[in-house]
């Protein structure tokens, strides 16, 4: 048997089926678990899991952000471009901010005025029932463009690149696996799912980081990491003839071909709007630390919460190293010939270095972890779909339905959302590299998400109207943004004609730079709005803003420990931007 053979070989199928096979046994038995605990259907159960230790909410987190993306488009940009695109993955310091800040918002929403289980809820009850509905709408939309139709094309090439299916094939059995895991498996599934495949996953992603770089380095993972950087220096030449380097994260020379792309010191704030949004707002992240309760007191949901996205944060610390310099390393193989590994297209990189560079057997424990990865991340963004579909639409319009009617409509409702990000992979795939139009399409929602949230929760003066019209208004030129970007090639394109050239600011300004003066019009809109509308109530306000009962949960919540591990995380991010300047 060829131990280091760089294909699939038939022991590691075998390791494939049994693997799949017993995943599959592990899940079923803990929701039969779990089900037995329960009388007849519970669609809260289904929905969101309850009770969870913190180890278990930290895993489900970080499961939840991991998927097909970074398998696929997060090892291709670090084969093209290095680390800069790792400002929106070296983010564990703002997971924290949904476990010190926004949490207790929402846990205190449940007290006070009863079960607020999605984040529609908390925008109907600080500002309007309209804005709860618009977001539902907003969060929808922005689940068929970034989450199921990257998903599932991500899937298929990652497919592709690793097991040799078609792309197709690949896509659409992701899809239907993960549509039959969700239907059976609800989030209780999610989260047994994720704490099986997430040790996998990162023991089998570090395998390939330090294999790759003990082959780059002829047996020495120090010798390789060097000769990665090296490389790494002679990359980014611009106009001038200069390397530039892709070895650090901030490109502030305009004769720099990256600056376009990452912009001096605009890109932080750029993926801080967006990383707000997503780990602190984001229906798909919260609904992990939603739902945690059993009567318990609420310092004690609390503190396991917090735990949970302390957790997360230090799960967060790793993607950077199990797939975007992988992606690094694989570009430095590839450019030595006698290396005997290729690289024809960057975003094969992750399962071309699988194949290269694990051993026979090997191979196929971490593609177990990797399918579960892929089958983890869509099933939570199928369950956040039913949750937001059922909980916000049909249940208000139609009430006293059985428990087995509303999981069925989110099911109805998950399905729907399928196919028409499937329909939206043509045109995405027409907007520029996967990680660029994926950040490109968040930063059109994210202002508008972080505006409302931020404004409503920390100021008691903005109005409800003011809450609502922040909402629609940076929705919809956020959506007139992305329609310029389809027609002028994401701004790349020379347009000509009255109407094109008159809005030359609006289509051609730099995509981060557009989204952080979008985030800057909309809060001063909203103040001015204020101005102009009602005030809020007394309940909304105590309910939602920073108030004394706000601060007392916290300081009940913590002790010293909390605090020295989220310094932990904050110190380690510190480091990495330290290191890769």
């Amino acid at each position: 048997m060829d131990w280091h053979s760089h294909e699939f070989i038939w022991l590691d199928w075998v390791i494939i089926v049994v693997g799949i096979l017993g995943v599959a046994w592990a899940v079923w038995r803990a929701i039969q678990k779990d089900k037995r605990k329960q009388q007849g259907a519970d669609s809260e159960d289904y929905l969101f899991g309850k009770g969870e230790p913190w180890y278990i909410i930290g895993a489900a987190i970080f499961a939840a952000n991991i998927g097909s993306e970074h398998l696929v488009g997060l090892a291709g940009t670090g084969a093209k471009s290095g680390v800069g695109m790792a400002h929106w993955e070296m983010q564990g310091w703002m997971i924290l901010i949904l476990g010190w800040l926004f949490v207790p918002f929402y846990q205190l929403m449940n007290t006070k005025l009863g079960k607020i289980i999605t984040m529609p809820d908390f925008l109907k009850t600080r500002y309007t029932h309209r804005t709860g509905s618009w977001l539902s709408i907003i969060t929808l939309i922005a689940y068929v463009l970034t989450k199921v139709s990257v998903t599932a094309f991500t899937g298929g090439i990652f497919m592709e690149s690793l097991l040799g299916l078609p792309f197709w094939y690949g896509a659409i059995g992701l899809i239907v696996l993960t549509g039959i895991f969700t239907v059976f498996g609800g989030m209780k599934g999610v989260m047994t799912l994720s704490a099986i495949q997430t040790p996998i996953l990162i023991i089998g992603s570090f395998l390939v980081l330090f294999l790759g770089l003990s082959a780059l380095g002829g047996g020495n993972i120090g010798d390789g990491w060097h000769a990665m950087i090296e490389y790494s220096k002679t990359l980014g030449k611009g106009a001038d003839g200069v390397a530039y380097g892709t070895n650090h994260m901030f490109h502030f020379e305009t004769g720099d071909p990256l600056y376009d792309e990452y912009p001096g010191f605009w890109v932080f704030i750029g993926a801080t709007i967006i990383g707000f949004w997503y780990w602190a707002t984001d229906q798909h992240i919260v609904q992990r630390v939603l739902g945690q309760h059993k009567g318990e007191a609420n310092d004690v949901v609390m503190k396991r919460a917090r735990r949970g996205t302390i957790a997360a944060g230090y799960f967060k610390l790793l993607p950077v190293f199990m797939f975007l310099i992988p992606g690094m390393v694989a570009a430095a193989l590839a450019a030595r010939p006698d290396s005997g590994f290729t690289l024809e297209n960057p975003d094969t990189a992750f399962g071309a270095m699988v194949k290269f560079v694990l051993p026979a057997g090997v191979k196929g424990i971490v593609t177990i972890g990797f399918i579960s990865a892929l089958v983890a991340s869509l099933a939570a963004f199928f369950n956040s779909c039913a949750t937001l579909f059922t909980e916000d639409f049909y249940k208000p319009m139609f009430k006293g339905k059985s428990e087995a009617k509303y999981v069925l409509v989110g099911r109805i409702a998950t399905i729907v959302v399928v196919i028409l990000g499937i329909i939206w992979i043509p045109v995405m795939m027409s907007l520029g590299s996967l990680y660029s139009y994926l950040q490109g399409i968040q930063s059109l929602l994210a202002p508008a998400m972080v505006a409302v949230f931020v404004m409503g929760a920390f100021s008691k003066k903005i109005t409800p109207k003011a809450g609502e019209a922040g909402l629609i208004v940076g929705f919809l030129i956020g959506m007139a943004r992305l329609l310029t970007n389809i027609f002028t090639n994401t701004g790349k394109d020379v347009m000509t004609g009255t109407f094109w050239e008159s809005t030359t600011w609006f289509w051609k300004t730099n995509w981060l730079i557009f989204e952080i003066w979008l985030l800057v019009f909309i809060m001063l809109m909203m103040v001015v709005v204020s101005f102009f509308t009602p005030k809020p109530t007394a309940q909304q306000i105590d309910a939602i803003t920073f108030t004394d009962d706000y601060k007392t949960l916290i300081k009940k919540s913590w002790s010293k420990w909390d605090v020295i591990a989220s310094l932990g995380v904050v110190l380690a991010c510190v480091l990495f931007y330290i290191y890769f300047w």
